[in-house]
């Protein structure tokens, strides 16, 4: 059973700084292209950053710069430091796996909010 469980996720004040993480099971994590997005009510779900199985990372341009995208293959795991955080950044913050061999997995979600 593949799991993806994402964390790190609150309320911050503009400006401030947030780390997300996403530990999967289940899957040959090093294989995997490993994503951040994030759905804002009433918004589609956006890619926001991405980190390639050998470590080639991209980013949206609203984030570039301020967003940092990680992993560490011996702990299954991928990370995305938020610093100087905008109230535009306030989303649902998902972890995907993928795709590999047509396979796709989603994380449950974590709630980002950026507010005074």
């Amino acid at each position: 059973q593949v799991q993806l469980v994402e964390s790190g996720g609150g309320l911050v004040q503009p400006g401030g700084s947030l780390r997300l993480s996403c530990t999967a099971s289940g899957i040959r994590f090093s294989l995997y292209r490993m994503g951040w997005y994030r759905q804002a009510p009433g918004k589609q779900r956006e890619l926001v950053a991405g980190v390639s199985n050998g470590g080639g990372t991209n980013y949206a341009d609203s984030v570039k710069g301020r967003f940092t995208i990680s992993r560490d293959n011996a702990k299954n795991t991928v990370w995305l430091q938020m610093n100087s955080l905008k109230s535009d950044d306030t989303a649902v913050y998902f972890c995907k796996a993928g795709p590999y061999n047509s396979m796709a997995y989603w994380g449950q979600g974590t709630q980002v909010t950026v507010s005074s």
